[in-house]
């Protein structure tokens, strides 16, 4: 399993904007370091929440400086581009990265991004559709004609073939409706579980799959759980009580965004410590410790039927910068290597010397005895040569 973030993100307004931008290039570089593989970088456009406008643009910062970690866009926002721009602007980025880009492909969360561009709410998923069909059609090498509502394409082609063979990473994402498995099918491309962690997202996952799994088959495909990438927030501390006082810092500002953004809304309540007990009810956050968290994972390895590719942290700023830093340490130390097998070896290793009593104990005291005795031995041979 493969372990990443996914960052809208999700700056409180009153905050510099400048160095919460730099804040996220210094986790990301930061996540590089502690062996993450993926980040995914929003695009909004508006209430001021969630603030880069640019996904690739960031992308091309974060590239230069990280060495390991993948880039995508989380999610580029279909309706909002031409998708012979957004496309040339992908393949760019594919080379200026040497083949750590991915794009990730959405039809817009803010409805109020969607307002200010004249685009009908109810239009942004159909819209979402033609453009990835456009996309697709172009990085596989066609020449598109296409003239749709949200655009027009004439005998367009790419100049450039992406650096990477055959094509960078491409994800569609999910959360209630049928539209991101549907095109994750039809276009054999991965897929983005956004809302994996909320009891009505776990509940679709399995849905998802078969939907996925039944279009891909009526397109030529075959679905690839690999290429599922599910999503949750989590906040780790070394211990549960820990963690709650940590998302005491920024969790109510949190909720009451998105009670403007998404019926229903990720958390309840309009405290903190409200906002907290309902999280221990409904489940949708871990806020705890790192087996909560492995716990979680387990969970929705469970209630996905057979698995899934990758694991993305829902990024966010509930707790302080420095705590919220920690958690994703603690992520790395302690959840990763659990779903990578890293802790098998040292594990097993670990039990078969300590298993055996003290027989190497008893050959390092008899190998430590022996090479004393041997000085002994030669010095006394030295001695004895010398007299005679």
């Amino acid at each position: 399993m493969r372990f990443g973030n996914f960052m809208a993100p999700f700056h409180p307004v009153g905050q510099n904007p400048t160095l919460a931008i730099e804040r996220d290039l210094a986790l990301i570089a930061a996540m590089d370091r502690l062996g993450f593989e993926e980040a995914w970088i929003g695009e909004h456009h508006s209430a001021g929440f969630e603030i880069i406008s640019s996904p690739e643009v960031f992308i091309a910062v974060a590239a230069e400086r990280t060495k390991h970690i993948k880039l995508g866009t989380g999610v580029s926002s279909l309706p909002y581009h031409n998708p012979l721009m957004l496309a040339d602007r992908m393949v760019l980025l594919d080379h200026l990265t040497r083949g750590r880009v991915m794009l990730g492909c959405g039809p817009g969360q803010l409805t109020s991004d969607a307002h200010m561009l004249g685009i009908p709410a109810d239009e942004q998923r159909p819209r979402m559709e033609q453009s990835l069909d456009a996309i697709m059609r172009l990085l596989r090498g066609e020449t598109v004609t296409m003239a749709t509502d949200g655009f027009t394409l004439q005998d367009a082609r790419l100049q450039l073939k992406p650096y990477s063979d055959p094509c960078f990473d491409v994800a569609v994402a999910a959360s209630f409706s049928p539209t991101g498995p549907r095109g994750a099918g039809k276009h054999g491309i991965g897929m983005l579980s956004i809302a994996a962690t909320a009891r009505q997202g776990m509940d679709l996952l399995a849905h998802h799959w078969k939907t996925w799994e039944e279009v891909a088959h009526e397109h030529g495909h075959v679905a690839d759980r690999s290429k599922w990438r599910l999503v949750g927030p989590m906040h780790l501390a070394d211990t549960r009580e820990q963690a709650e006082r940590d998302v005491e810092f920024g969790i109510a500002p949190f909720s009451r965004y998105f009670t403007h953004i998404l019926p229903g809304g990720p958390v309840q309540g309009d405290t903190p410590a409200e906002i907290i007990a309902n999280n221990r009810e409904s489940g949708f956050a871990v806020i705890g410790t790192p087996d909560d968290a492995v716990a979680k994972i387990e969970e929705l390895i469970e209630a996905s039927d057979g698995g899934f590719g990758a694991f993305l942290l829902f990024d966010h700023d509930w707790a302080p910068p420095a705590a919220k830093l920690h958690s994703y340490e603690l992520f790395a130390e302690y959840v990763m290597p659990h779903f990578t097998g890293q802790l098998t070896g040292p594990a097993e290793s670990h039990d078969w010397v300590v298993g055996s009593g003290t027989e190497f104990v008893d050959r390092a005291a008899h190998a430590i005895g022996k090479a004393i005795d041997d000085h002994a031995a030669e010095q006394a041979a030295k001695q004895t040569s010398k007299v005679s």
